[in-house]
């Protein structure tokens, strides 16, 4: 069900940024926006990882550095039947964590130093087996090219709305009609985009929330730890505006933006209080409340 809802919301991104293309350059317009698509979602396939962990200046933990978390990582692995991805730290105060990666052969983990400090081993086990369960979903790749897509709908709104105002369209299309459509493109489109961009990722946490709690066998633990995050996120919403790039937010375990209605409207997660709840059904299906 989420693989074939996740297809469909896809597909939609993918035929809006199409019909922005056509519209700003007609049937031109329409291939060109395809191949830009292409070029775009190669280069997000193979350095995503790497583009998201150097803007945060992760750094790579040896079994040396940290032979306990190497062997929570391994063993949840092995229980989710993938390699063992890489494991990162991020010198952040906002406590968090994301994964990475083209696929499970290709992947990271990455944790930040305020999610160490905050969380027990019991309950960083949960996070790292929800951050393997979108591993093993291989969820990753699939934000990427939606907030990839979804980037390149704004920038093509942007783009008709600024060459309509100064006459870069033929006079058919210019005029006051042509530059109300543009600025209604410039507005509704970008924000069509990012409601599918939200679809598809608060899908994928609901999934990664379940299968992190099977790879783990404890969604208890997992519960308790969305609420102790849920609970810095509101308290550090001042500092994550400083340490957290808005456009990786969709990848974190939650969001680290707590703001008002309207940020709550627009998230990218679904609600905390709605995942733990699902945890604790799923705790009680496994005989465990």
């Amino acid at each position: 069900m989420y693989n074939l809802k996740t297809v469909l919301l896809l597909g939609a991104l993918t035929g809006m940024f199409l019909v922005v293309g056509k519209l700003l350059g007609g049937q031109q317009g329409m291939i060109i926006a395809f191949f830009f698509a292409v070029v775009m979602n190669f280069f997000a396939y193979w350095f995503s990882d790497k583009m998201v962990l150097s803007m945060y200046g992760a750094q790579e933990v040896s079994y040396e550095d940290a032979p306990w978390l190497h062997q929570i990582v391994e063993d949840l692995a092995r229980r989710a039947g993938i390699p063992k991805p890489k494991i990162y730290v991020v010198n952040m105060h906002v406590p968090n964590a994301f994964a990475t990666g083209r696929n499970p052969n290709h992947a990271a983990v990455a944790v930040t130093t305020g999610i160490l400090d905050i969380l027990n081993e019991d309950e960083l086990r949960g996070v790292l087996a929800h951050e393997l369960g979108h591993i093993k979903n291989r969820d990753i790749l699939i934000s990427t090219i939606a907030a990839t897509i979804g980037g390149a709908i704004s920038m093509l709104a942007e783009m008709a709305f600024w060459s309509n105002l100064f006459g870069g369209r033929d006079e058919e299309e210019s005029g006051i009609g042509g530059i109300i459509g543009s600025l209604l493109l410039f507005i509704l489109a970008p924000i069509a985009a990012a409601v599918i961009q939200m679809a598809i990722s608060r899908s994928r946490e609901f999934a990664a929330d379940k299968a992190g709690a099977e790879i783990s066998g404890c969604p208890l633990c997992l519960a308790k730890a969305l609420e102790k995050l849920e609970t810095a996120a509101q308290q550090l919403t001042p500092v994550a505006e400083r340490e957290v790039n808005p456009g990786t937010a969709h990848m974190m375990i939650v969001n680290p933006f707590k703001g008002d209605i309207i940020a709550k409207l627009f998230s990218t997660h679904p609600p905390t209080q709605e995942r733990i709840q699902r945890l604790l059904e799923l705790a009680k299906q496994m005989g465990q409340v």
